[in-house]
C-alpha cells in the first residue's frame, strides 16, 4: 500500500478557505473574520493562516490591506488560473454550470490543438488512437484513454499552454469522464470521432480533424446536460 502524508498546516488552511468561499460561508466581497478570530476557528498559528492568506491573495481569492479586515473578491471577475485549479480541486463545491462552461471552452481550444497535432505530429496522434480504437465498454478505461488522446493532442500541437491548461483539469476531467462514458450513446459518439480524427491524421487532413473536434466538442456538452438530467 502506498501511504500518503497528511496534508500539510497551511495546504489544509488554504483548501479550508477556499471551501468556505465556494459554500457561501465567506461569500465574494465579504469581509474574512480578524486574523486571530479566523486562526482559532480553523484551529492553526496565526503565521500559517498569514502564509495560506498570502497564497489566497496572490492567486485573486482575497484582498489583504494593512490595517483593514480582508476581503474576498470576486473570483469570477478578479481570480486567475489559480482560482480555476483551485476551483477545479474542490469538486465537492463546483459552482453552479462551472462543468458546462469548461466543456464550451474545450469546445473552443480542442479544434485549434487538433489541427496542429495533425500537422505537426500525426504518428504521435495515431499512437494513441490505436488504442482508443479497442476499448471495451468500461467507463473507466474509456475516461483514461480519452484523457490521454487529448493530453497528446495538446503536446503535438506544439503549443505547451494547452497541456499546461489541461494538466490543470486532469482529476476532474477523469472523474467527469467516468460519469460521461458509463453512457451508450457518449462511446458511440466518441467511436465515431475517433474514427474521423484517424483519418484525417493518415491523410494529413488538418481541416477535418478541426472541424470534427469541434463538432464532436460541441455534441458533448448536449449529451452532458442529458446526462446530468437523468442523474439528479
Amino acid at each position: 500500500m502506498e501511504w500518503k502524508p497528511p496534508p500539510k498546516p497551511i495546504d489544509l488552511t488554504e483548501s479550508r478557505l477556499i471551501t468556505a468561499i465556494l459554500d457561501g460561508t465567506f461569500p465574494p466581497d465579504s469581509r474574512l473574520p480578524a486574523e486571530r478570530e479566523l486562526a482559532q476557528r480553523l484551529g492553526v498559528t496565526r503565521p500559517t493562516l498569514r502564509e495560506a492568506l498570502q497564497r489566497m491573495a496572490c492567486d485573486g481569492w482575497i484582498e489583504i490591506h494593512q490595517g483593514r479586515s480582508t476581503r474576498v473578491r470576486n473570483y469570477w471577475n478578479e481570480g486567475n488560473l489559480g482560482v480555476l485549479g483551485a476551483i477545479a480541486r474542490h469538486q465537492q463545491n463546483l459552482p453552479p454550470d462551472f462543468v458546462p462552461n469548461l466543456l464550451i471552452v474545450r469546445s473552443l481550444l480542442a479544434p485549434a490543438y487538433a489541427r496542429q497535432a495533425i500537422i505537426l505530429e500525426p504518428e504521435r496522434v495515431l499512437k494513441q488512437l490505436e488504442i482508443c480504437s479497442a476499448l471495451p465498454d468500461d467507463a473507466a478505461l474509456w475516461a483514461q484513454a480519452d484523457w490521454e488522446l487529448h493530453r497528446q493532442l495538446t503536446i503535438g500541437s506544439g503549443n505547451p499552454i494547452f497541456t499546461l491548461i489541461l494538466n490543470g483539469f486532469r482529476d476532474l476531467y477523469l472523474n467527469m469522464a467516468r460519469r460521461y462514458f458509463q453512457d451508450a450513446e457518449a462511446r458511440n459518439l466518441s467511436r465515431q470521432f475517433y474514427a474521423v480524427l484517424r483519418t484525417a491524421a493518415e491523410t494529413n487532413d488538418p481541416d477535418t480533424a478541426e472541424n470534427i473536434t469541434r463538432s464532436v466538442m460541441l455534441e458533448t456538452i448536449l449529451v452532458w446536460q442529458r446526462i446530468e438530467g437523468e442523474i439528479s
